[in-house]
Order: structure tokens, then C-alpha cells, then sequence
């Protein structure tokens, strides 16, 4: 009977072990299957054929889904968001595959994949008319180029700011265009020439003729590795119609005559590539079919192989392949278990522990800043007042003294006496109008950071400079303290810490938007380096514009000075 069962066991064991097998090719069959739609896709796309991309990325994510291949389910997701998002016609949401792919490259922990994810995110929310939701995600972006492996990606991140900012903040694209060509290092030829002739065409919108030249002049003596030809010929172009705008015909002609010789050479050369290009491609699609019919054939060949190799070892394993089987799913299935409930627990901690640290420190900042004003206070009364209550005691003394022996004139002593009384009376005051920042309460913020500015430009040891933009009128009044304290204490910062010879503020209001950019060029400083709990102030600073719901970036070069720029929304 023992034999029997025995027996009845292994046979239950070998149909066991011809599943596994046959799950085995099944999933390496589609494998295969995901793969080939996927090419197919992207075929597709590139012939312009959008709804048979869209169909066949579709199935290949859902053959990645099943077999669980994380990286390319990342990839169809990452796919899927650029084909829908440049194609209006396909009348789907392409957000939730991009919201998949930023979780996958979280979980991953992969810089690159985040930058990327980032970068997509700033595009979707793309609107120049409400650039914030958009820029912030390029200043994410950015933090993640301050790593040496992706640094290069900063040419394109403050190319696209540029671009952002034209239509309504021109000075704030000039800033970046700037910035982006500080970065010739980074670039290639083709990258360099292309940032010149972008600065150009935004110099030549604002009619800015001798700068768009300058920098078309720039580009055309770049040489370059491919596309010479077709650049030269932008370029050569640009500077015909800038030359004639400033009215120099001579020199517009000139550029008009090496324009037409560009194109006719591009034409001509571009005509010969495609004649290459359709030959090459008849030989692919040749040598494609060739491999396919090549590849069936050897996979029929190793299909054959793989069964006659699964039945050779099917008798010797399967009653210990078995076992191993049931034993390590069941422990492996309870150790998940464990885990599961572990990682939760550890995950509630977490959050309850990091919620408590942010209300401590948002306490310890409001405690700090009551602090630092009582003790500015304490001393305005000591230093200022104090001497003068003394000298008012003395005085009152003397009057005593003189009632009854009549050595000074009596009227001249009262007047004296009064004017201490007033002058105690105005210092006072005085000090009652700065706790309530009065130069901001009467004559508002700009006028405020203008005098704060003049003042510390008179010693002739830094020179600070206020531009403004759309200030015309007057802000609620705890908010234009709260923005004046805090650019007070970034320039006191400037000029403790920077060593610096020139520094700017800049203020613009626009469209419910109050922008800031403070930039100076001291020595720099490295944000990740900073003890953020005292030395600069900046976490009290960082606490204050989170409280208004702003945001605040900082971008320092050492050697190369500091930027710091600050958003908040103004109702």
C-alpha cells in the first residue's frame, strides 16, 4: 500500500514539475511577445502612425504588468506620457503614466530616472502664463544636477526657465539665458551654437539688434562636427534681418548672399542624404526579415531542446524539487507577512516622529524670533532711552535744588527739562514704529528695502542695488514686515558672511506673484553644508516663507557668488 501511495505521489509530483516547466516558456514566451510589440511601437511612431504606437504600447505594458519586469513597465509608462502628450488627436490623459514612472524611479532612488520624471512633470504643467507649478519642478530638477554625474543637465533646465520666463518676465529670461550660457563647459559645439542663436532671437524680440548680433557673431565661429550647413544657414539668416533692422544694408546684403549659398549647399546635400537613407533602408528591412526567419527557425530549434532536457530531469528531481517547493513558499509567504506588518509599523513611527520634529521646529522658530525682538528692544531702552531718563533725573534734581537757592535762571532750566521730556518722549515713539517696522507702515516695503539699501550702500563697502517691478501698490501690511525682515536678514547675511563688493534685490509683483531674487558676488557658499539650526538664519527664514506658502531656492557657485530666489503667492 506504502509502494501504492508512493507511487500515486511521484506521478502527482512529475505533472507538478511539467507545469513549472510549461509556466516557465509560457513567461519567457511572452517575454518575447512584450518585446516585439514594443519595437513595433516604436516603429510606428517614428512613421507617424500614433494610434498603432498607442495600441501596441499598451499591450506591451500589459505583458510587462503580468510578468512583473519593473523597468519596462517604466519604460511603456515613460513612452506612453510623450506619445500623448505630443499628440492631441489621441485624446488621452497622459498624467497618470507619468505619475507611475516618478513613483517607480522613488522607489528605485535613481537620480536620473527622477530628473527625468522632473523634467516631464515641468513640461505637463508647462503655461506661461502661470509658470509656477512648472518652475518649480525645474528648481527640483536642478537640486538633483548639483551631483557631478548629472551637472550637464543644468544646460537644459535653465534653458527651459528662459524659455518660461519670455512672454512675461523678460528680465527674469535674460537672467536665465545668462546663466545658461555660463555653462559652455558642459556643452557640446552644438549646444553652445544652439543657446547662442536661442539668446539671439529673445535679444532680437526685444529689439536689442547689436546684442542679438553679438551673439550670432559668437556662433558663427564655432565649428561644429555635423549639421554646419543647416546652422550656418540659421545663422547667416538672423543676421541678414538684424543688419537691416539697424539699417547697415551693406552688411545685410552680404549675409543674404551666404544665406542662399547655405541653403542651396543644405538642399543639395539633404537630397543625396535621402536617396542614402531610403537605400539603407531597403537593405534593414532586407536583412530584418532575413534575421526574423533566422530567428523562428533557432527558436523552434531550442524549443525542441528545453523539452527534451526538461524530460531528462524529470524523474531524478521531482520528489526533492517538490518539497523544496511547498517548504520554502510557505516560509516565504510568512516572512512576507512579517515584514509587511513591519515595515507599516516602522512607517507610522516615522511619520508621527517627523511631525512632531516639523512642529517643534516651527515653535522654536516663532520662540527665537520673539527672543531676538525683545532682546532689540531691551537694548533700544538701555542704550537710548536710559541715558536720556538719567540726564531728565539730574535735571529735575537741579530744579529742586535751584527753588530754594535761585543760582539759574529758572525758565531756562524748565526748558531744558521739557526738551528732555520730549526727546525721551520721541525716542520712545521711535522705538514703538520699529517694533511695527513704521518706515514699512507709512511709506510701505519698497521704500523700506530702498532706504535699508541706500543706508549700507553709503559706507562705501558694499553697493546694493534695488529693482522693482509692479510694486504700484501697497501690500498688506504684516506681510510687507514679514517679506522686509526677511530680506533684511538675507542682506545682513551678505554682508557678515559674503565679502562681497556688489549685491542686487529684486522685486517684481505680477500676476498675484511676488518674486525675489537676491544675488550678490561674494565667495559663495555650499547649501548642504550649512549648519541649518543657527549661523545664517536660514531656517527661520525657510520656516517663515513655508508659513506664507512659498517657495525658496538657493543657487551658490563657490567662488562665483549666490542667488537666492523667493516666490510667494500675494492674494
Amino acid at each position: 500500500m506504502i509502494t501504492k501511495y508512493l507511487k500515486h505521489l511521484i506521478v502527482k509530483l512529475q505533472i507538478l514539475f511539467l507545469l513549472i516547466c510549461s509556466f516557465s516558456y509560457a513567461q519567457e514566451s511572452k517575454l518575447d511577445s512584450a518585446y516585439f510589440y514594443y519595437k513595433k511601437a516604436k516603429q510606428f511612431n517614428h512613421d507617424n502612425k500614433h494610434f498603432n504606437a498607442y495600441n501596441n504600447y499598451i499591450k506591451s505594458l500589459d505583458l510587462y504588468k503580468k510578468l512583473n519586469t519593473e523597468d519596462s513597465i517604466a519604460k511603456c509608462n515613460l513612452e506612453i506620457f510623450e506619445l500623448i502628450k505630443s499628440q492631441n488627436n489621441l485624446n488621452k490623459n497622459p498624467k497618470p503614466y507619468l505619475d507611475n514612472y516618478y513613483k517607480f524611479a522613488l522607489e528605485k532612488k535613481d537620480s536620473f530616472f527622477l530628473l527625468k520624471a522632473l523634467n516631464r512633470y515641468a513640461e505637463y504643467y508647462w503655461n506661461s502664463k502661470n509658470i509656477k507649478q512648472s518652475k518649480s519642478y525645474y528648481f527640483k530638477a536642478l537640486e538633483l544636477t548639483k551631483s557631478n554625474n548629472l551637472s550637464k543637465y543644468k544646460v537644459s533646465i535653465y534653458g527651459n526657465l528662459a524659455y518660461l520666463h519670455v512672454i512675461n518676465y523678460p528680465d527674469t529670461a535674460a537672467y536665465y539665458f545668462k546663466k545658461t550660457l555660463g555653462l559652455k563647459k558642459l556643452m557640446t559645439n552644438n549646444q553652445l551654437v544652439g543657446n547662442y542663436i536661442n539668446y539671439s532671437l529673445f535679444l532680437k524680440n526685444q529689439k536689442k539688434y547689436n546684442e542679438a548680433i553679438s551673439q550670432l557673431k559668437k556662433a558663427e565661429v564655432i565649428t561644429l562636427d555635423k549639421y554646419q550647413l543647416k546652422y550656418n544657414k540659421i545663422i547667416y539668416g538672423k543676421l541678414a534681418n538684424c543688419y537691416k533692422e539697424i539699417g547697415d544694408y551693406k552688411k545685410a546684403y552680404k549675409y543674404y548672399e551666404k544665406y542662399n549659398i547655405a541653403r542651396d549647399s543644405l538642399n543639395n546635400t539633404e537630397q543625396n542624404i535621402a536617396i542614402s537613407e531610403l537605400d539603407k533602408k531597403y537593405q534593414t528591412e532586407k536583412k530584418d526579415k532575413e534575421n526574423l526567419k533566422l530567428k523562428q527557425v533557432n527558436k523552434e530549434i531550442e524549443t525542441k531542446r528545453k523539452q527534451n532536457l526538461q524530460l531528462l530531469f524529470i524523474a531524478i528531481i521531482t520528489i526533492v524539487f517538490g518539497t523544496l517547493i511547498y517548504i520554502l513558499s510557505f516560509k516565504n509567504s510568512l516572512r512576507k507577512r512579517k515584514l509587511a506588518e513591519q515595515e507599516k509599523e516602522i512607517e507610522t513611527q516615522k511619520n508621527l516622529t517627523l511631525l512632531k520634529e516639523q512642529e517643534l521646529t516651527t515653535i522654536n522658530a516663532m520662540v527665537d524670533g520673539q527672543e531676538k525682538e525683545r532682546k532689540r528692544i531691551a537694548e533700544d531702552l538701555h542704550d537710548n532711552l536710559g541715558s536720556v531718563l538719567a540726564t531728565l533725573k539730574l535735571h529735575f534734581e537741579n530744579l529742586k535744588l535751584n527753588r530754594e537757592k535761585q543760582k539759574i535762571n529758572q525758565e531756562e532750566l524748565f526748558n531744558k527739562t521739557e526738551n528732555l521730556i520730549d526727546e525721551a518722549y520721541l525716542k520712545v515713539r521711535r522705538i514703538a514704529h520699529a517694533k511695527n517696522a513704521g518706515v514699512i507702515a507709512n511709506q510701505g516695503l519698497l521704500v523700506a528695502v530702498q532706504m535699508m539699501a541706500e543706508k549700507i550702500s553709503s559706507a562705501d563697502k558694499i553697493l546694493i542695488e534695488v529693482v522693482d517691478y509692479g510694486l504700484n501698490k501697497r501690500l498688506e501690511n504684516s506681510l510687507e514686515i514679514t517679506i522686509f525682515r526677511i530680506i533684511q536678514e538675507l542682506t545682513t547675511n551678505i554682508i557678515k558672511h559674503a565679502n562681497a563688493t556688489k549685491a542686487s534685490i529684486n522685486i517684481s509683483l505680477y500676476d498675484n506673484n511676488l518674486n525675489i531674487i537676491i544675488e550678490d558676488n561674494g565667495k559663495g557658499f555650499k547649501m548642504n553644508a550649512l549648519n541649518l539650526n543657527d549661523g545664517m538664519g536660514i531656517n527661520s527664514i525657510q520656516t517663515r516663507i513655508t508659513h506664507l506658502k512659498g517657495s525658496f531656492n538657493v543657487d551658490s557657485t563657490i567662488g562665483k557668488g549666490s542667488s537666492i530666489i523667493i516666490d510667494i503667492p500675494v492674494a
